[in-house]
């Protein structure tokens, strides 16, 4: 059963894992919304390593305000970044401390 849904408001954890694990750092600790359910996967950070017998991991696209990342106000205030990140990276972000 999925945790998430369309609107969600989720929160990307910093889990401190080294190595290529997807999660870009510009958008660790950052807020954004659900915007699309892709499915469950075997995790890639253990397929990177050989573990083909994890379990598998439901996938979600993100979308952040790109003036949210990087501070620059020339870019277009609508400007999106969508990116796809596993449940485990996810929190929810009322649960977070942060503000909006």
């Amino acid at each position: 059963m999925k945790r998430f849904s369309d609107r969600d408001r989720v929160k990307v954890l910093a889990l401190g894992k080294e190595g290529h694990v997807r999660i870009p750092h510009y958008v660790r600790n950052q807020i954004g919304h659900v915007i699309g359910y892709c499915g469950t996967y075997l995790n890639p950070e253990d397929l990177a390593v050989g573990n083909t017998s994890g379990q598998a991991v439901d996938l979600y696209r993100v979308a952040f305000e790109q003036r949210q990342l990087w501070a620059d106000k020339t870019i277009p205030k609508n400007d999106m970044l969508i990116i796809e990140i596993y449940d485990h990276w996810l929190a929810p972000a009322q649960e977070t401390s942060d503000a909006p």
